[in-house]
């Protein structure tokens, strides 16, 4: 049975060279009285020394501060970080990035995978998620820097053969302590979690560490006598929970990491209460950020299920709010939060009004399924062949998340971003668009340092997939990249050849001129010219 202890007691357990499991999504999840604690301890002990850190998510404010992971980014504390995710905790990137700390970067379903495997007392995980990319063993195995190749294990392995196919084999480091954050425990140690805005991967985690031989605790924000939880509402039992912390301060628990103070806390974000978000100054200005996006959500079909991944997909929901069609799509995020509409910026996968919350590591069999209509993502860095770098862009090393899991397994794929980076000037006027100043850097370029989508790998199963920037969308085929439309205002040779590296296919007769609609400040509508009144079904992708 669990037994009840304070923060400090909490941090006296952990020992030198110990793995640590969380289960957070930024600070979604994160103890963070128990984590202050540890560093506390090591402050005035020394102890405990050459840890690691396991995570799926990222754990951190997006910040250079010391909450989150950050917290630990002390010398001599952390040895090894394990994530899919650093950019939320800048000061580990750029612990990693100078050599301080051996970093391990995953995809976010194959570490979640790891976590139920090992529950369930397997080694590790055995997926095709990952094949090609820096993940593979045969491309860097998913070190970070010379330190973790140089000391660092192999915790992936290559199998060119297993029944005709190939895969990869992710291994765990070993798993000694699981620090978790819940909201109520009654006296047996079980743990609900109803204040949380996302239903992380805690039951795996404490499954995976007590397989491993290790201990679990828990930081709350109430105690309740033995049947003051409703059993439905518990999301850890008792059973697999060691110890539980009482926060000393619940007021300064993190809903998210946008949200910090309890008077902050967004009821909508836990189903508790419905907001409105029909207001009209959610409604974006016209730029080249909506030109991209109205163009991303013609993709869209009615009863499709989306993902939005962070950065210019979040601004897609406004779009669909806007043309009224909110309703007329299942929006998912990578969390496991379904229905609603996904939050942006530092609340990222959260969900106002949700309908639905998944477990985190079970929803990633969803996807992995192949059950997801669309992906949107981000545009960082493409090569002549379409392969995608999205986790280390002009030195430093950000992540992926659940990006290489989900972009390999969408029925459709998206990428969605401006055409160049870093200081682009443009104006939406007079139905087109012009570039005032180009940005500092290509996208489009001859070679990716670090590839984290393998176009190949996904034409295996698929006949293209599409690259949606302001001025132009492109194809991505077997055949090559296609110029498909261009912008209204656009010169092609001195705006798309000469700001490119790479070989652009002209399609017979020429590219389309994209959809005029698109660069006006009313005119805009999903449903197309003939079904002006929604008698019909609507988008240009149906």
């Amino acid at each position: 049975m669990a037994r009840f202890i304070t923060a400090q007691q909490a941090a006296g357990l952990i020992h030198d060279n110990d793995v640590i499991v969380f289960a957070p999504d930024s600070l979604v999840g994160f103890p963070n009285e128990i984590v202050a604690a540890v560093k506390q301890r090591f402050l005035e002990e020394g102890h405990p020394a050459g840890i690691t850190t396991l995570r799926a998510a990222g754990m951190g404010t997006f910040a250079e501060d010391e909450f989150g992971e950050s917290a630990w980014c002390v010398p001599g504390m952390l040895k090894r970080s394990i994530s899919s995710y650093l950019a939320v905790c800048p000061v580990l990137g750029k612990c990693v990035a100078e050599e301080k700390v051996q970093g391990y970067m995953f995809p976010m379903g194959p570490i979640l995978q790891l976590f139920q495997a090992v529950g369930r007392g397997m080694p590790g995980v055995l997926t095709k998620i990952g094949l090609g990319t820096f993940m593979d063993p045969r491309y860097g195995g998913g070190k970070c820097n010379k330190l973790t190749e140089a000391e660092g294990e192999d915790l992936v392995e290559y199998i060119p053969d297993f029944r005709g196919e190939e895969y990869l084999f992710y291994k765990s480091p070993g798993m000694n302590v699981a620090l978790l954050r819940g909201t109520r425990a009654d006296e047996h140690g079980n743990i609900s979690t109803e204040k949380e805005p996302i239903d992380t991967e805690m039951l795996s985690v404490a499954q995976a560490v007590k397989a491993s031989g290790g201990i679990v605790i828990c930081q709350v924000e109430e105690v309740t006598e033995v049947y003051g939880l409703h059993p439905r509402m518990v999301k850890v039992p008792g059973i697999y929970v060691d110890y539980i912390v009482k926060a000393g301060h619940p007021e300064d628990v993190p809903q998210t990491t946008g949200r910090w103070h309890s008077a902050d806390y967004n009821y909508s974000f836990t189903g508790d209460e419905k907001a409105d978000l029909t207001r009209a100054e959610r409604v974006m200005p016209l730029d080249h950020k909506k030109v991209i996006a109205r163009r991303a959500a013609m993709e869209i079909s009615p009863g499709d299920r989306v993902n939005f991944g962070i950065g210019m997909p979040q601004n897609i929901p406004s779009i669909l709010e806007e043309c009224g069609q909110g309703g007329s799509v299942t929006m998912i995020s990578e969390t496991g939060v379904i229905g609603g509409v996904p939050a942006a910026g530092r609340d990222f996968g959260c969900h106002w009004n949700p309908e639905a919350f998944c477990d985190h590591g079970m929803h990633f069999s969803y996807f992995d399924g192949g059950n997801l209509d669309v992906g949107f993502f981000g545009l960082s860095e493409v090569d002549r062949s379409g392969n995608m770098n999205t986790s280390h862009l002009n030195g430093k090393i950000s992540g992926i998340g659940g990006f290489t899991d989900i972009s390999t397994t969408s029925k459709k794929v998206i990428f969605m971003g401006t055409f160049t980076a870093a200081g682009l000037q443009t104006e939406v006027k007079d139905g087109e668009i012009r570039i005032l100043q180009e940005g500092k850097y290509r996208k489009f370029i001859d070679h990716c340092v670090k590839i984290s989508f393998v176009a190949a790998e996904y034409l295996k199963n698929h006949d293209s997939f599409l690259f949606i920037t302001e001025r132009c969308v492109i194809r991505c085929t077997k055949d090559g990249m296609i110029l498909e439309e261009v912008a209204p205002g656009i010169d092609i040779q001195t705006q798309i050849f000469d700001q490119c590296d790479i070989d652009l296919i002209l399609p017979e007769g020429g590219p389309k001129e994209m959809d005029a609609s698109i660069f006006t400040e009313d005119g805009f509508s999903l449903r197309p010219d003939s079904d002006p009144d929604g008698t019909e079904e609507w988008a240009y992708a149906a």
